[in-house]
Order: C-alpha cells, then structure tokens, then sequence
C-alpha cells in the first residue's frame, strides 16, 4: 500500500499528498466496473451513452453527503465508489466513461482520478481548494471553455434569471474545510461573488416537457432552484432515455427520498415535485 501511494503522489498535474485509501474508495466496484465494461463493450459506445451505462451501472449505490470532503486540510482529487452525492455520481460515471478511451492496461483508479482531476480543478489542475469548480454553473463554464462538454441550455429556449451563490458563505460550518482553515473563507466569498455575476440562463421548468425530444441518455441535468428571489443550481443527475422514448432524471438522491442512486421520474414531473426547482440546465459530454 504504501508503494502504490507513493506512485500516486508523484504522477504529473496531481496534487496528491493524501493516503491512497482516503483519495480511492471502492477498488472492488472499480473492478466490477471494468469488468462489465469489457463484457459489453463499453468503449465502442458514443461518450454520453458511454456515461448512461457506467451511471446506470451505479445503481443503487447509497448516497452519502460531502463526499468532495476528505481531510481538514489537505484538497486532492478523489473517489468513493462505495458511496456518493448527486455531484460525485455524475463525476464518477463521467470519469470512468473518458477513462475507456485509454489502453486498456490504463484502465486504472489512477487514470479515473487522473480523469477526475480534469473534471474537477479550474483548468483542469487540482491547485488547492480555492481551485475546484464548487458550482455547477461555474464548473460548467469552465469544462465548456476547454471543449470538455457543451453547455446546450442557451440553444432550448431558456431565459435568465437573477443569479445568486451564497451557499458555501452562509452554511461554511457545513464544509470540512471552511470549518478548520478560516483562511479559505475570503477566497469562497470572491469565487461567489464572481459566479453570482455570471449570466444565469435555465430552461424553465413549463418547458422542458417540450426540449426533451432534444435530450439524449448522458446528457448533465443541473437543477436550478429558485429561493424566491435569486436562481441558482442545487441538484445534478444524468438523462436516461427509456425504449418507451420517455427522458428519466438518473441521480443519487438523499436519503429523505430514495437513499441511494436511482433512475427516477421523467424529468419533467420531476421538477414539478418540489416547488423551489425551477428548471434544468444542459451540458452534453463531447469527450
């Protein structure tokens, strides 16, 4: 173990300085996965169809909060396989997905992490806490801007919003490590100040019964709440069209609801489930 973290913590553009068994949880489903990825040919599958199969692969996994919260100090690119939030599951599918372009002798939790890191980090670059994309609305400018996905809510007849991003400064005792390095929390309240400023724009949730012809098995749902006053995004899962044509919401989903990762409702009646969503916004994995 300590050889294999060793290797790890000096493999170029990760910031690794963590033990293997806290940046990497799940080896035995990580195996499991490759081993149905060969089975039914994942690789030869286009990349959004490609995320569907591992995410729907995921299934049932439970769900655990703040799994993007690992150490009180020390910020690394990371995987838990055996538990995750609506944000590390669609990471995780999308990850091992882009992970099956490579040799197969590199499919690797090494890879995946290195494939998690690209995600994740502002530029793709793990450079402390301050780095990691904490919005989907910012995470998605970023991965858009370097040709990772593309951010398809402009082209189905969305509007924009008054946007907000307050919620890492008003709850930052929620946070490992806003709670023990109080030097963090100017850099959070920038970073929100900044993503507040960006253009929110969201396809209503009236609507997307009409878009979802335009919506394929992959695809990255962002839920954007509405508070009242202000949108911003507070939930995220995967597309799921069904043989039956109808477009499901794939998810991990808290355990006030289902618990564990699951292919919910269509979209759709989805949102209409809970009052403060306002609608979704799109991204499509290109690569």
């Amino acid at each position: 173990m300590k050889r294999l973290f060793f290797i790890l913590l000096f493999l170029p553009g990760l910031c690794f300085a963590l033990p293997f068994s806290t940046i990497f949880r799940g080896a035995g489903k990580f195996q499991d996965l490759v081993r149905r990825a060969e089975a039914e040919d994942w690789k030869a599958l286009p990349i959004g169809e490609r995320t569907f199969a591992v995410g729907r692969a995921l299934a049932g996994t439970p769900y655990r909060s703040f799994t993007l919260e690992i150490d009180d100090h020390v910020e690394a690119p990371s995987v838990d396989l055996d538990a995750m939030d609506c944000w590390t599951f669609f990471e995780n599918a999308l990850a091992f997905a882009r992970m099956l372009d490579e040799p197969r002798e590199e499919w690797t939790p090494q890879t995946m992490l290195r494939f998690i890191e690209m995600d994740r980090y502002r530029g793709g670059t793990c450079d402390g806490y301050l780095s990691r994309l904490h919005y989907l609305e910012d995470w998605l400018y970023d991965n858009s801007r370097r040709g990772l996905v593309a951010d398809l809510t402009r082209g189905l007849g969305a509007v924009r919003g008054p946007h907000s991003a307050r919620e890492m400064t008003v709850n930052w005792r929620g946070y490992r490590y806003l709670r023990n390095n109080r030097s963090l929390r100017p850099g959070i309240r920038r970073m929100e100040a900044r993503v507040a400023g960006m253009p929110m724009y969201y396809v209503p949730k009236d609507r997307v019964r009409l878009i979802e012809p335009a919506l394929r098995s992959g695809d990255i749902i962002c839920i954007a709440t509405h508070d009242g006053r202000f949108i911003g995004t507070s939930h995220v899962g995967l597309a799921y069209r069904a043989p039956d044509g109808v477009v499901h919401f794939m998810h991990a989903s808290a355990p006030y609801n289902f618990g564990h990762v699951v292919i919910d409702a269509n979209i759709a009646d989805y949102l209409y489930r809970y009052r403060s969503d306002a609608g979704i916004i799109v991204a499509r994995p290109l690569r």
